[in-house]
């Protein structure tokens, strides 16, 4: 028995060592296929290295990368995490901001910034850490920054990868394709699909797509061909390639086949010849995904040369003339991180728009714009947000500002990495932001609490807000219509301006300043007297004792200014005859008089004249002669200065009452 126990023990011992030999094994060809790029193979061998039992952080670590960078984020999630929960201590940051980019593609915010909070406490001042310590709230600043756009995948589309889109002359959008091939092509290690190549489309002035067709002449090979930049007189093509001229790849010293640039030139209508290697290409790293400046005097690209702050940088190189190129200079930190920034593209508006995944946004490669300065590099950089972006890989943004149409690629719709590839169109929405501050005209002062209207072409309110303590307003608007922005405040004059909007997007800035009331106008005494009205009975003219009281403050005003003149005006209400009116207003106008004059004050200082009923206050309801309502306004003096007007008004009996009145006026 012994014996037999230790046959089974010499046994086992003999099976544990031809096991550890052969994962050890396993393991090296998968990191040999892991080093060449070929993660399908990779990710088999690591699977079955676990399913048998062994695990280590490297495995782990590689694995999750192998998902990583074929874009397949739920897995990548899945392996980083174990990676983080079984060996924190040999998690380096580049994993844990892996992790968190996996995270946010498959939707979970709140796991990933809980990762990101690890990676800033183990990174140190590196460019990703910081810029997420400037901006923990980073999804809160990209929707305020969002940029509205309608997108809609291109019917070019195929099952395959359509990706990377470029602008040919003004009637023609290239691109790289695996999807659109008629015959076999060999498949890449990297991913299991077949090469690139490139196409182009024709493409109406709505970017509609169609018509699709292999790029002519001698650009296409057996290998991968993508992202593109033209001249602008279409003469010209710079262009990524893999590591193959005349026939012949070239390897580097992992015997992986790099992408470098490539430029080629049209001969006749559409046959591309004359290829030739750019000089600054090395076997050792890649360089990819050119793109013009607008003078054509630099090409910008993606690389990971030496230099490079993170996995591929943004470059840029002056071309000095024919074939002739300056040393490649990096864009820096500014723009450049630990991760990823490609797919560069400048428009005609002088913006650097680029793909990261190295600055905060959605989850995946995200597109950021930036403005160039006059030498050539980036200032504020801003993520498009959505739609743009989703938490997929967005990247390969291009874009004619003055027309608002663009392309881009993503991943969004699907489920299996770089498969689900497609090409979206994107067009602007033209909308206007009206803005300004409520000020007083006098003082300057911004004036809280202003309420501010934006009324359409019709002269009706669409939009209305009160402004706060900063005194600010704010509308969207439409472009090519007319508004106008009102401004009313208690006490203060409103305002007014009318705005015509432009047909492009943006700001327009309409600054608003109310002049305050006087409370009284110079000439109403009574007003500045702070009188009751002087009112009188239906159809009389006597003084009221009550209008007595009223009448004694003007009487010690004038006793009290010597040099103090008025002049008296007396109204009726609606009724009776016009003609009746008049006579009845004038009457009232010189008992007022008399009655000043009566107590005391020279009549030369006096003048009176009755009004009728010319100048009714109320609000009033306007009939035909058949007694039909015809409309209700408020009465103004051109209407009420025709009599049918004013003698076809009918008020309550206050409305009535607040028109039998006199008032004083101050004559200069």
């Amino acid at each position: 028995m012994r014996f037999k126990n230790y046959t089974f023990l010499a046994y086992m011992l003999l099976f544990s060592v031809f096991m550890g030999f052969s994962q050890e094994n396993l393991l090296k060809k998968a990191n040999k296929e892991f080093d060449k790029y070929a993660y399908i193979d990779a990710q088999k061998i690591y699977l079955k290295v676990i399913e048998e039992g062994y695990q280590s952080a490297e495995v782990f670590k590689n694995l999750a990368d192998s998902y990583y960078f074929n874009a397949e984020y739920e897995n990548a999630a899945n392996w980083y995490d174990k990676l983080i929960n079984q060996y924190p201590e040999s998690t380096e940051p580049e994993y844990l901001y892996r992790a968190a980019q996996s995270f946010k593609s498959i939707g979970n915010y709140e796991k990933a910034d809980e990762i990101m909070q690890q990676y800033v406490a183990k990174a140190g001042n590196k460019v990703i850490a910081q810029n997420f310590k400037k901006d923990p709230n980073y999804l809160k600043s990209i929707s305020e920054t969002s940029k509205d756009y309608i997108i809609e995948k291109v019917s070019i589309n195929t099952d395959m990868s359509d990706f990377g889109p470029s602008f040919y002359l003004n009637n023609k959008l290239v691109f790289a394709s695996n999807g659109h091939l008629t015959e076999d092509q060999k498949t890449m290690q990297w991913n299991g699909l077949p090469y690139l190549d490139l196409f182009e489309a024709d493409m109406d002035q709505d970017g509609i797509l169609s018509n699709v067709t292999q790029l002519n002449g001698e650009i296409n090979t057996p290998y991968n061909e993508s992202s593109t930049t033209f001249t602008k007189d279409g003469s010209t093509i710079y262009f990524t390639r893999n590591n193959f001229i005349d026939g012949k790849k070239g390897r580097d010293k992992n015997k992986t086949i790099r992408l470098k640039l490539y430029k080629a030139t049209k001969s006749g209508e559409s046959y591309w010849t004359n290829v030739v290697e750019l000089p600054f290409n090395s076997d050792e790293y890649s360089v990819a995904h050119p793109t013009l400046s607008n003078d054509e005097k630099r090409l910008y690209f993606a690389s990971d040369m030496p230099g490079t702050l993170g996995q591929s940088d943004i470059w840029y190189v002056d071309i000095l003339g024919e074939n002739q190129y300056g040393t490649p200079i990096n864009l820096g930190s500014k723009i450049n991180s630990e991760a990823r920034e490609t797919f560069p593209f400048i428009s005609e508006e002088n913006k650097l728009y680029f793909a990261s995944d190295g600055r905060s946004g959605l989850g995946g490669l995200d597109v950021f714009v930036t403005e160039l300065n006059n030498e050539g590099f980036p200032t504020s950089i801003t993520n498009l947000g959505k739609p743009v972006n989703s938490p997929k890989d967005d990247f390969g943004f291009i874009i004619n500002e003055e027309k608002g149409l663009g392309f881009f690629t993503s991943n969004r719709d699907g489920n299996s990495g770089s498969k689900s590839d497609d090409i979206y169109r994107i067009k602007e929405i033209c909308e206007i932001t009206i803005k300004g501050i409520v000020k007083d005209q006098d003082s300057g002062e911004i004036l809280p609490q202003s309420e501010v209207s934006l009324l359409d072409e019709n002269n009706t309110v669409i939009s209305k807000m009160v402004v706060g303590d900063d005194g600010k307003f704010s509308f969207k608007a439409d472009c090519e219509n007319q508004y106008v922005v009102r401004a009313t405040r208690d006490n203060y004059f409103p305002q007014e301006k009318v705005v015509e909007t432009p047909d492009k997007t943006g700001i327009i800035a309409v600054p608003l300043a109310l002049k305050i009331e006087d409370p009284c106008p110079p000439d109403d005494l009574g007003c500045r007297l702070c009188l009751q009205p002087i009112f009188f009975d239906f159809d009389r003219y006597n003084i009221r004792p009550d209008a007595e009281v009223e009448l004694a403050k003007i009487l010690a005003a004038m006793k009290e200014y010597p040099q103090l003149k008025i002049h008296i005006e007396s109204h009726t209400d609606s009724r009776a005859p016009f003609k009746y009116n008049e006579i009845l207003s004038e009457k009232r106008a010189q008992a007022t008089l008399n009655w000043l004059v009566e107590h005391g004050i020279d009549r030369s200082r006096l003048s009176a004249k009755g009004y009728g009923e010319t100048q009714l206050l109320n609000r009033c309801t306007k009939f035909d002669e058949c007694g039909r309502i015809i409309g209700t306004y408020d009465c103004t003096q051109e209407q009420l200065d025709n009599p049918k007007c004013s003698d076809g008004v009918k008020c309550s009996e206050e409305e009535h009452q607040r028109n039998r009145r006199s008032v004083f006026i101050i004559k200069n």
